[in-house]
């Protein structure tokens, strides 16, 4: 049986993948975004800062993973095309999502999918546990 913290991160992603940000009720309001890493890392609080922070990420989401009463850690994959070169781009990459008393506190996105699980000391893809 899941835990409603992960029920909770499960029901936020699909939303998110047809860009619906209508409802905002799993958030708090002081909520921090942070993009750990890739070309443009960055910090943003409240609400306006988590739309802002989201806007231009283009993800497909593939698998959550609860790794403790208080963390879901979500692997993706990022794709994309060059707007010039129309070269295919896709990269695997994790988000981190904390959730207390039922809100979204805080999520941390991660490019690199390796960092994500270095930074959690968890076992790399296909790998053993550190």
């Amino acid at each position: 049986m899941a835990s409603p913290n992960l029920d909770l991160v499960r029901s936020i992603f699909p939303a998110w993948e047809r860009w619906e940000w209508r409802s905002l009720e799993w958030a708090d309001p002081e909520i921090e975004v942070v993009v750990a890493d890739g070309a443009s890392p960055g910090r943003w609080s409240g609400l306006t800062g988590m739309a802002q922070g989201t806007r231009d990420i283009l993800s497909a989401w593939e698998e959550h993973r609860e790794l403790d009463d208080e963390h879901v850690l979500v692997l993706t994959r990022y794709c994309g095309r060059g707007k010039k070169s129309g070269l295919e781009l896709g990269q695997k990459g994790a988000v981190l999502v904390e959730v207390r008393a039922g809100k979204v506190t805080r999520i941390v996105r991660y490019w690199d999918r390796e960092c994500a699980l270095a930074d959690r000391d968890l076992a790399p893809e296909g790998g053993s546990q550190r």
